[in-house]
């Protein structure tokens, strides 16, 4: 088996902290997202991370930190957007260029998935295998493309349910994207198995459908072949918004304070809920809950409620709530 992790993407809805950072590499309880699921991948898989120009530096410096060997960054020639292969493009690319006869676990690289990887990889028998989450709300699920199982569907003369699963191995009878009425609140979480005998009709359908993951099992099951889900109730969260990091930071780190060996805060600050700071940062009579610091930021006499501060920041005398602050930002009451 190889592993291929999807990391090339802007993720414009997270500037500024996206403008010069990768998504998989901004910093969840103090190490980066990407660090954390590289760690989940057994020893003997070898890793793929595909990115994109604009990050590969950060990518190749991300690399000499993560303590694994048989790690690799490709890295697509697209500094914008419009330019890139897309991610199922990306994945043929790699396939076709390197001669891959493996089966192949593929990653999203912005997903925090709280299961165990073992645990899934357990599930693969042959057949192509999602990971699902159980988001256990009909409502919530309407925003979400849903995974429908043979278990959540309604015996003869019994009432249609959504949810299900819980113990993995449910056979996939169909997907609905963003339905009104959904079927099932089961959702993908970014992490999949394909056997290697699959893999000449991913690089096949890529051509027509270079963006859309997700589409390959979809013709898979038109094809008559097997999909299966492995469903799981751990945390799951794919960071695509200030809401969704900010949830995640508090749901991972969950009360406690993260501070880098390097950050001072002064006798006289108070640090509520979840907080994390990393290198560098120094926080002065001030009074945070539910934040991150990049590092090497000075905080004076504020008070911030769920902020996310990148690297190199000034502030004081400043009273902030639910906002992301640019690299470099000054910000001095007057």
């Amino acid at each position: 088996m190889q592993s291929f992790i999807l990391a090339g993407g802007f993720a414009t809805r997270l500037w500024p902290l996206t403008e010069r950072r990768a998504k998989p590499l901004l910093p969840v309880a103090g190490i980066p997202l990407l660090s954390t699921l590289v760690g989940q991948i057994p020893g003997a898989v070898p890793v793929t991370v595909s990115t994109n120009a604009a990050f590969a530096d950060d990518f190749k410096q991300w690399k000499k930190s993560v303590g694994k060997s048989d790690v690799r960054i490709i890295i697509e020639d697209a500094g914008h957007e419009d330019q890139k292969l897309g991610a199922l493009g990306a994945v043929a690319q790699w396939i076709t260029s390197e001669n891959i006869d493996d089966d192949l676990l593929l990653l999203a690289g912005d997903n925090y998935v709280g299961c165990s990887m073992a645990t899934f990889l357990a599930k693969f028998h042959g057949n192509p295998l999602i990971a699902g989450h159980d988001i256990a709300d009909p409502e919530a699920a309407k925003a979400f493309g849903t995974i429908v199982l043979s278990s959540t569907l309604p015996s003869p003369g019994s009432p249609a349910g959504p949810g299900g699963g819980g113990g993995g191995g449910d056979t996939v009878t169909s997907f609905e994207e963003k339905p009104e009425h959904p079927k099932s609140t089961i959702v993908s979480t970014g992490w999949w198995v394909l056997p290697k005998s699959v893999l000449p009709i991913l690089v096949d359908y890529s051509k027509a459908h270079p963006d859309n993951v997700g589409g390959i099992f979809e013709e898979l099951l038109k094809r008559t072949i097997p999909v299966e889900c492995f469903v799981f109730k751990e945390l799951w969260k794919d960071i695509g918004s200030f809401e969704s990091y900010m949830s995640l930071h508090c749901d991972v780190v969950n009360g406690a304070k993260i501070i880098n060996p390097s950050a001072t805060v002064s006798p006289d600050s108070e640090l509520q809920e979840s907080i994390d700071l990393g290198p560098k940062t120094r926080v002065n009579k001030s009074v945070l809950r539910n934040c991150i610091a990049f590092g090497k930021s000075t905080i004076t006499d504020c008070v911030l409620d769920r902020c996310i501060i990148d690297e190199d920041c000034v502030l004081e005398g400043v009273d902030l709530t639910d906002k992301m602050l640019r690299r470099g930002t000054i910000l001095r009451r007057r």
